[in-house]
């Protein structure tokens, strides 16, 4: 397993690579993302991640590039690794953008309690129950230091 810097590091430098709804891989959704939204591409741009390191909701920008990313997707490739998976709307730019190392800097985390209450529900699939966990020991650890970790498991 990858180490990732602290949560409050706010620069990481991450592998990113490109999907498109246009792969139609068996149970893709179409142009829904994780969430039940669409897909975005405009000036703020879907991408997925690993939702136990990238909390549903987290906001970052990719250096060089002019736009802001929301993570609202994840991917089961990405489960574990230190990648970020940038939406591209068509098969053409996907490949165009390929796989880089990119330095990103997060602008505002997401929510592990979001990303709690989606993942619940899927914990049959093994990259959703290892996010589900991985979310559950930083939500956990976080509330223990607020509120007692009993509440942790009240989602």
């Amino acid at each position: 397993m990858p180490s990732y810097r602290p949560m409050t590091d706010r620069t990481r430098y991450v592998r990113t690579t490109a999907y498109s709804h246009m792969e139609m891989e068996p149970g893709a959704p179409g142009r829904m993302n994780a969430a039940g939204g669409i897909l975005k591409y405009g000036t703020v741009r879907s991408a997925a991640a690993d939702w136990s390191v990238y909390p549903l909701g987290t906001t970052f920008r990719i250096k060089g590039q002019p736009y802001t990313y929301v993570v609202d997707d994840y991917g089961s490739a990405l489960v574990g690794t230190n990648t970020i998976d940038i939406f591209k709307p068509s098969l053409s730019s996907m490949r165009y953008w390929g796989t880089r190392k990119a330095e990103i800097t997060v602008i505002q985390w997401g929510s592990f309690e979001r990303s709690l209450r989606l993942l619940k529900g899927r914990t049959k699939y093994p990259h959703c129950r290892q996010m589900y966990l991985g979310c559950l020991r930083h939500h956990g650890s976080n509330m223990a230091s607020t509120r007692g970790a009993g509440n942790a498991n009240s989602l």
